[in-house]
């Protein structure tokens, strides 16, 4: 897997403590992004699945994983390999991505592995971040567009729906 990087107990990028994949290359090239590091397709270095697994169980206080990036969904079937095994050890998913939801289902139709990694979210923050709409007072997101989205909710429902 390319990895821009990784936090251990992060605190920012979800509740509780979050082990968090910076996960490298990004398409949308948002003005104002954070992460621009991030964007190049053959940046940062390759980890091997296992090895992001290993740093993940670590901790026996983490709480959580977070996928963010870059872009999480042009690497899914590997995001989703760590979204699995944070699932099978009790750990709850994250999601950012600068896809809509909706766009994500439409890939999803043709890319098994984008609907596989949703299938193991918790929690979906879509969008790209819009600088005109950059905000420091909502939880979880860095611009107004953007949305917390219950997955598996908006998934049984078939629309989308917000978690908070």
């Amino acid at each position: 897997m390319r990895v821009a990087g990784t936090v251990q107990d992060s605190i920012v990028d979800g509740p509780g403590f979050r082990f968090v994949v910076f996960t490298q290359g990004c398409e949308s090239h948002c003005e104002g992004c954070h992460n621009p590091g991030t964007w190049a397709p053959d940046g940062g270095e390759e980890i091997p699945t296992d090895s992001l697994v290993t740093q993940m169980l670590s901790n026996p206080m983490t709480d959580g994983l977070t996928l963010s990036g870059g872009e999480p969904f042009l690497q899914a079937q590997e995001c989703a390999e760590l979204a699995a095994a944070a699932r099978e050890n009790g750990l709850n998913v994250w999601l950012y991505s600068g896809y809509s939801f909706e766009q994500l289902l439409e890939k999803g139709r043709t890319e098994p592995a984008v609907r596989e990694l949703l299938n193991l979210a918790a929690v979906l923050i879509d969008g790209p971040f819009i600088l005109e709409q950059r905000t420091l007072s909502l939880k979880w997101r860095g611009s107004k567009n953007q949305r917390v989205i219950d997955v598996p909710a908006s998934l049984k429902a078939g629309k989308t729906l917000e978690a908070m």
